[in-house]
């Protein structure tokens, strides 16, 4: 057994190893701390505050009657209407791209890898004046449209389409990673013991990636109701026709109706803050069945 002497050089010797808490790296520790929990209270906590604030500041009766003006329910419903539309091709696009990317070898496909980065990469402005080039009266097939009775920009075509863009890489992005990590074994091994391809995605495929495609849906589907950029160039901003709540909120603004823009800001607010919430518990529960 070793004495007290060889117990205190043992003390000794783990209070000096490297990693261990001094008072130098405790100050180092609470001044990063410090320094993030003010940045986070300056530029997120301090505008969340700010925003119900604003909203609430004349009571919660003309907070609640901001809701009931039918521009602003319109607002509503578009933006609801077009994470409604884009979601789920927006799913459709992300597996087909991902298990083509993570299954296969193809020429193109560093191309295809690139492509589906561009919108991160475009500012949405420039994207939206794409589609305006593309599908607007002086645009590429602007006349053969006007012919044919169809409205794409300055409609709710053009505003799923400009949504679209910028939202797709969401979904593919968290799956291709993830497929290519877990390997085709299984699938291999399904096939193999005689499954269809259908069967071997449904039951084999789909089950190992559903957290990171929930993952990306939430994503996609925050993106897809707070963007204003390319939304706000091929909208025209018809107001409670082509409006959704982001170009809304800034109307009101506009108008000095201050509570109003700030009430339906509240509520794209706690949209995100759902949002952020269920991407938490997805990211959690990713991690835990990781272990």
């Amino acid at each position: 057994m070793a004495g007290p002497g060889n117990s205190q050089e043992l003390l000794a010797e783990i209070a000096s190893r490297p990693g261990r808490d001094t008072v130098v790296s405790f100050v180092v520790k609470a001044a990063f701390i410090t320094t993030s929990l003010l940045f986070l209270a300056a530029l997120l906590f301090a505008p969340l505050i700010t925003v119900f604030a604003t909203a609430l500041e004349k009571g919660f009766e003309i907070y609640f009657n901001s809701f009931k003006d039918s521009d602003t329910l319109a607002a509503i419903r578009l933006t609801l209407t077009v994470a409604a539309i884009v979601v789920p091709v927006n799913v459709v696009f992300g597996i087909a791209a991902a298990w083509s990317i993570a299954k296969f070898e193809f020429k193109g496909k560093s191309f295809l890898i690139t492509m589906i980065d561009l919108p991160i990469a475009v500012s949405p402005v420039i994207s939206g004046l794409i589609y305006v080039l593309l599908f607007g009266m002086q645009g590429w097939f602007g006349l053969w449209l006007q012919e044919h009775d169809i409205s794409i920009i300055f409609a709710v075509p053009g505003i799923v389409l400009a949504t679209m863009f910028v939202t797709f890489p969401y979904v593919a992005r968290e799956l291709i990673p993830l497929m290519q990590q877990l390997g085709n074994d299984e699938e291999e091994a399904a096939i193999t013991l005689g499954a269809g391809g259908l069967m071997t995605f449904f039951h084999v495929t789909l089950p190992k990636i559903r957290w990171g495609l929930l993952y990306g849906v939430i994503l996609s589907n925050a993106r897809a109701m707070g963007e204003f950029g390319a939304v706000s160039v091929v909208s025209g901003h018809v107001r409670g026709v082509t409006t959704t709540m982001p170009l809304h909120i800034e109307i009101l603004y506009q108008e000095y109706n201050f509570v109003g823009a700030f009430a339906v800001a509240s509520l794209l607010t706690l949209l995100a803050v759902v949002t952020l919430i269920i991407k938490t518990l997805v990211e959690w529960r990713t991690g835990y069945k990781r272990k």
